[in-house]
């Protein structure tokens, strides 16, 4: 058999790619053997564009080729699955899919990465998730608490408004504009959307101007960049997110919206890109609460969002039975504590790993536990890449003096034309 993904050794994702090849090929060969059965798996490389990659990927799938397994982007997994590319779980291998004991250690909004209409077709690889970071120092002249939980939006707006009154030059960032790309989407909108209780599609249906959650969300957005408590041109800047980074390290940002990657590439004192020495004293962390207790998403009081690679079973593959042990052993309890290793810790699906390679790491643990069973998804259909540009497009509109309602109006008139007509948008 054969397994594969955008990995390669001395190139992308080299770490991956040597666990995979030095580590999994021969301890699962050799469990395979400890059996009885003859096993043979090879790792098949790639290192290129993510792009590039799945054009790659689903070209062979199309053409019935491809490793046995494999692995794709969360967001790919509606689209290949509409296309055919990826079956259920269940479909292709049977009721050994469903009973997998990995199931209950990974909580169900995590599940929810690798479903599809209902159907599981792939096993989680990874995730992240999305909290608001505060600045302990610039809180504590502000009069404001260091274990900072706000419960409600307007909990946000008045820290906010008290750090602005001590002299915070940027008293919140919340991503907005096109600039920032998808991290507008995912850093601002779609979490904040789940906040008032929306998402962007659901049930096969758009959010539109009608919807009140998303008339919410731009309200957000007016009162931080209308109101003073933002920096509109911060939102507009090519390298608007970077400058955002280096102001938060510098004291200048006092609440920022981020996922972990913050914590961990941006702020880390040993090699992130905008380092702070004193990170573990000075950046504290909050869940996102939703507009006013019980009104976000599902009934919840806190939301957040989060992304994720998955990997699957090829259904081209003649041993459908034997590829989906190999997924299931590259996501097992010693395979992901061997992966993790030697500072290559990260939030894996997996509750009871994470509870042990997570437990030097508070931040980590804190989104593994706290954020994870609350998180939600992007919608992965073809389409969402030109719908979140269009939500981008409004949070621009609205840091630029627009009113929320204005905003809303003209996002609708972009998402019929995307979505193929206001049939397909709730009313």
């Amino acid at each position: 058999m054969t397994i594969g993904q955008n990995a390669i050794a001395g190139g992308k994702n080299a770490a991956a790619a040597d666990f995979m090849a030095n580590w999994v090929v021969p301890k699962f060969e050799a469990a395979q053997k400890a059996k009885g059965k003859d096993v043979t798996v090879k790792f098949v490389p790639s290192g290129v564009d993510d792009e590039q990659y799945k054009t790659k990927l689903s070209l062979d799938l199309k053409s019935g080729k491809g490793a046995d397994v494999i692995d794709i982007d969360g967001i790919w997994a509606g689209e290949f699955a509409e296309a055919g590319y990826i079956k259920p779980l269940s479909e292709l291998v049977g009721a050994e899919a469903d009973s997998w004991d990995g199931w209950s250690q990974i909580p169900e909004a995590v599940q929810g990465l690798a479903e599809f209409n209902g159907k599981k077709y792939a096993l989680p690889v990874g995730t992240d998730g999305r909290v608001l970071y505060f600045n302990k120092t610039l809180f504590q002249k502000a009069g404001l608490p260091a274990d900072w939980q706000p419960k409600s939006w307007q909990e946000i707006i008045d820290a906010g408004t008290k750090l602005k009154s001590s002299g915070v030059p940027v008293p919140i960032q919340i991503n907005a504009g096109t600039a920032m790309g998808e991290a507008t989407s995912m850093q601002g909108v779609l979490p904040l959307l789940a906040g008032a209780g929306g998402e962007v599609q659901r049930d096969g249906k758009w959010t539109g101007a009608a919807a009140q959650p998303l008339k919410d969300t731009l309200g957000l957005y007016q009162k931080i960049y209308g109101g003073g408590l933002g920096d509109p041109k911060l939102q507009q800047e090519a390298k608007g997110r970077d400058k955002s980074f280096q102001q938060f390290a510098e004291g200048r940002i006092g609440i920022l919206m981020e996922g972990d990657y913050f914590w961990r590439g941006v702020v880390n004192p040993k090699d992130g890109v905008a380092k702070m020495d004193d990170r573990d004293q000075t950046v504290g962390y909050a869940k996102i609460p939703a507009i006013e207790p019980g009104k976000g998403l599902r009934g919840q009081d806190f939301v957040s969002m989060s992304g994720g690679a998955l990997r699957t079973v090829n259904p081209n593959t003649e041993h459908p039975k034997e590829a989906f042990e190999l997924l299931a052993f590259t996501l097992s309890p010693e395979a992901l504590k061997e992966e993790t290793k030697d500072g290559n810790v990260r939030i894996t699906p997996r509750t009871d790993v994470n509870k042990e390679i997570l437990a030097g790491e508070p931040l980590l643990t804190f989104i593994s536990e706290q954020v994870l069973p609350v998180t939600a998804f992007r919608p992965p259909v073809a389409v969402y890449p030109q719908v979140s540009v269009a939500l981008q497009e409004a949070t621009a509109e609205v840091v630029g003096g627009a009113t929320p309602d204005q905003a809303a109006a003209d996002y609708q008139k972009k998402l019929e034309g995307i979505v193929g007509g206001a049939g397909n948008i709730a009313s």
